[in-house]
């Protein structure tokens, strides 16, 4: 089924789209309210349970509501849920009541996370600071001041009233034709011709051009019933309430102090009127099986008050009952009146599952949804069903981001326990999970063990940041670095430094294998990548490209390199799977795309030296005249046929060496051993990262996502306007000059280091945050990239906050290092 613009947007009742929502929980409620806003009127949510407490997660919601998160998105989602549910009232009750919210610290490492997470708030405009103890006292009269170092405060963070919330957007929803039926079981989903047709329940079947799975822990169910995966584990968490408190007497209101985290010992507070509600993740993951759960009477008849509240475990609650006691001395004397275990829903990221299925068009998932980012999550969905793009970028909870090994059950369910475990860690944005790894290696994983590399993990990929073997270069490059604080010191190593040296003066070998590769063929593979990306292609093979997918509304979408092997042979570099999925969705009959990541490897051999290491080895010409920049060619390398492409991420003469899986360690073996007299090295990811800064590179989806366009992200050079029509094009030539624009920035102490994330002032003004941060070290300087506004002029003075302290940075011309590319094109 297709639309215009108007259409989608305006939709005439004749014309509007039949949706189906399965689950009438928060989610479904406030899909219904957005989508009918929109015009889209024709809407059926189907809810297996009673209304208005259909027994999901959302009818034992405690409601707590943080904005502030490592995620751009979840804070998104969650500012607006709280804007719209802050104007939303049902019987005369507000849907949300702004107490605030307080976070503690016990700890010295808790103190200093909450100076970041004061960061993180001001750089995504959530309003809030770190008070000393007597302040969290006054805050919170009940606690023992004594055990307080500290607390970040959240004025306008606060209590979602969930089920008042479902109640006055399902009012709204229906005023505008939508219909809420409870007390209907979906049996099954039917499909025809790859589309969804409608949905089967016990009560009869709905025809429907869109169904959306909001169903919550039951999501996997609904999923199967549709032939998709849905990588969601569902566990039980403790909540429990206290019998009256004597310092609670008379309380009028349901609530006036902070929603309070103790996360130092897992836990967090609110009230119930004169009772205090506890929450813990201190204890053992309880997964539960989604296909075991409950129905409502089911779960009715076996004494349970709803089908996501499982029975209290006494046994996993009394640590936690003594640290709440501690904290609170007015819980001493008290006892806890009830208990449950309540049941709700983690991915292997803990991030949402949006976004419709390619394996089902029309089949859309919107899983995996916590109050906080409820009706945020639901505008998301609502403006991509409707206007085909949401207004933010969501592709970090995208349902094609997992790779396929990333997807198993076992996998799924061992990071979804971990994700509940690390719930309120203080965790580091490189820190790995630990299992199960290793997943996938390369072919080279062998010889980096015995160099002793320091493996961390993405994409299931175990990838070197540093090998010790190259310890002892420290100190003979004279690299001089300053001491890292204990936040930027973990997961980083002086070895790092070392290797950026030895690949700006001599040659290193770094492990490009987990970068994905698509090939494309078949005789209108030209014609389609053309249409699909902003850069010429329509050139001879031997060519590569680096050029762009955007989306309708010329935003990035993803960066690619498209490398022509033969006349209608390409080799694609991609991103994320999102990115497969996005090509094939709209490739069409005699277009073959296929991901050739698992089976092949890569190898960049880059720094001054890389063409004396590599021309020995084959006859080909490898000179600057015979393999010129941006050009790939099949050849030998010793034994191992490979695909070489002169490309270099990290600013130096070099190549991409590609070959296919089974001859990689001979690929890896030869390389190695011709460039023993020329001192080569491995290098990793850390030093990788510090080049790629210094060259101005961009990554997509940390410096650039759809939220930008290629002129503000300095990517402008890919885009060829006089090519013909591409996806995007007419946007862009519509769009004013930018506003913003991604800026480099150098700190201004050179013993100073930021991660990125951190909020940048300009004029004492918060104007943007940074993207990607590391120390340059042939600058000698940290780099730093940051949106900020458009028009400052380098020599421009900011500063960065860090751990709250504002750290002075100058706005830097670019591309920092090299910008004659002398280095590259030799």
């Amino acid at each position: 089924m297709s639309a215009t613009p108007e259409e989608r947007t305006h939709p005439s009742p004749e014309t509007s789209p039949r949706v189906v929502i399965v689950g009438a929980g928060i989610v479904g409620c406030s899909l219904a309210d957005e989508l009918t806003a929109r015009g889209w009127t024709d809407v059926t949510v189907l809810e297996q349970g009673p209304l208005p407490a259909p027994g999901g997660s959302t009818s034992h919601a405690p409601g707590l509501v943080f904005r502030t998160s490592p995620s751009k998105t979840l804070t998104e989602f969650a500012r607006y849920t709280v804007g719209k549910f802050g104007s939303l009232s049902h019987d005369g009750t507000p849907c949300f009541e702004p107490v605030g919210g307080l976070e503690l610290a016990t700890t010295p490492e808790r103190l200093a996370d909450l100076h970041r997470r004061a960061g993180l708030a001001a750089a995504r405009g959530v309003d809030g600071e770190v008070v000393n103890a007597a302040r969290c006292k006054e805050l919170w009269p009940l606690l023992d001041e004594s055990m307080v170092l500290g607390g970040f405060h959240t004025p306008d963070d606060g209590l979602a009233r969930a089920l008042s919330a479902c109640r006055a957007q399902l009012d709204r929803a229906a005023a505008r034709g939508a219909r809420f039926l409870d007390r209907h079981t979906v049996t099954g989903i039917e499909r025809a011709d790859g589309r969804v047709t409608g949905v089967v329940t016990d009560r009869g079947v709905f025809p429907a051009d869109h169904v959306v799975s909001a169903a919550g822990f039951w999501g996997p169910v609904i999923g199967r019933m549709a032939g998709i995966d849905v990588p969601l584990q569902p566990l039980a968490h403790q909540y429990a309430r206290t019998r009256p408190l004597p310092a609670l007497g008379g309380a009028s209101r349901e609530a006036t102090l902070p929603i309070l985290r103790f996360q130092d010992a897992d836990l967090y507070f609110r009230e119930h009127h004169d009772r205090i509600g506890i929450g813990s993740y201190a204890h053992r993951p309880l997964p539960v099986d989604p296909f075991g759960v409950p129905s409502y009477d089911e779960a009715r008849a076996r004494d349970m008050e709803m089908p996501s509240s499982y029975p209290f475990t006494e046994e996993d609650w009394a640590p936690s009952w003594a640290d709440a006691r501690r904290l609170l001395p007015a819980l001493r004397a008290a006892e806890v009146e009830s208990g449950f275990n309540g049941v709700f829903s983690f991915t292997p990221d803990g991030m949402p599952l949006l976004g419709e299925t390619r394996e089902l068009r029309g089949f859309w998932l919107a899983e995996a949804v916590w109050v906080t980012h409820s009706a945020g999550v639901a505008r998301a969905v609502a403006e991509w069903m409707v206007d085909g793009r949401p207004s933010i970028d969501v592709h970090d909870c995208d349902v094609t981001r997992f790779e396929e090994a990333q997807r198993s059950p076992a996998y799924v369910r061992d990071r979804g326990a971990q994700q509940f475990v690390e719930v309120y860690d203080v965790v580091h944005p490189l820190q790995p999970m630990e299992q199960p790894r290793p997943l996938r290696v390369s072919p080279f994983h062998a010889r980096q063990e015995r160099l002793g590399a320091h493996f961390l993990e993405g994409g299931g990929w175990e990838r070197p940041h540093w090998y010790e073997a190259n310890a002892p270069l420290v100190a003979s490059v004279g690299v001089e670095l300053p001491e890292r604080d204990p936040w930027s010191a973990r997961h980083w190593s002086p070895v790092a430094a070392a290797e950026a040296r030895a690949t700006r003066e001599g040659v290193a070998l770094y492990d490009m294998t987990p970068l994905r590769r698509l090939e494309v063929t078949g005789p209108g593979a030209l014609d389609f990548l053309d249409r699909m990306t902003t850069n010429k292609l329509r050139k001879k093979p031997g060519a590569v490209t680096y050029t762009l997918l955007l989306d309708e509304s010329g935003g990035i979408r993803s960066d690619l390199t498209v490398a022509r092997l033969a006349e209608d042979h390409f080799q694609v570099g991609a991103n994320s799977p999102a990115d497969l999925d996005h090509l094939l969705r709209h490739a069409p009959a005699g277009v073959h795309i296929r991901d050739i990541t698992s089976g092949t490897c890569c190898v960049g051999v880059w720094g001054p030296l890389a063409r004396a290491l590599v021309q020995p080895l084959t006859t080909d010409d490898f000179s600057h005249e015979g393999f010129g920049y941006f050009r790939a060619k099949r050849t030998h390398l010793g034994h191992v046929p490979v695909t070489a492409m002169r490309l270099s991420y990290v600013g130096e003469l070099g190549w991409e060496l590609y070959t296919t899986a089974d001859l990689g360690l001979r690929l890896w073996d030869t390389l190695w051993e011709a460039g023993r007299e020329l001192g080569v090295i491995a290098a990793g990811r850390s030093a990788f990262n510090s080049l790629r800064l210094e060259k101005g590179y961009r990554a997509w989806g940390t410096d650039m996502t759809t939220e930008h366009t290629p002129a503000e992200a300095g990517v402008g050079f890919a885009v060829r306007m006089d090519k013909g029509d591409f996806t995007g094009r007419d946007a862009l030539r519509d769009r004013p000059e930018p506003t913003r624009r991604l800026t480099p920035l150098l700190l201004d102490d050179p013993a100073a280091v930021v991660l990125g994330k951190e909020p940048v002032s300009v004029d004492g003004t918060t104007a943007g945050y940074v993207t990607s941060a590391a120390y340059g070290y042939t600058l000698g300087r940290c780099v730093a990239y940051a949106w900020l506004p458009a028009g400052l002029a380098p020599g421009t003075g900011t500063h960065i906050e860090y751990f709250g302290e504002k750290i002075p940075a100058t706005v830097a011309e670019e591309p920092l290092f090299d910008p004659e590319m002398t280095r590259i094109r030799r």
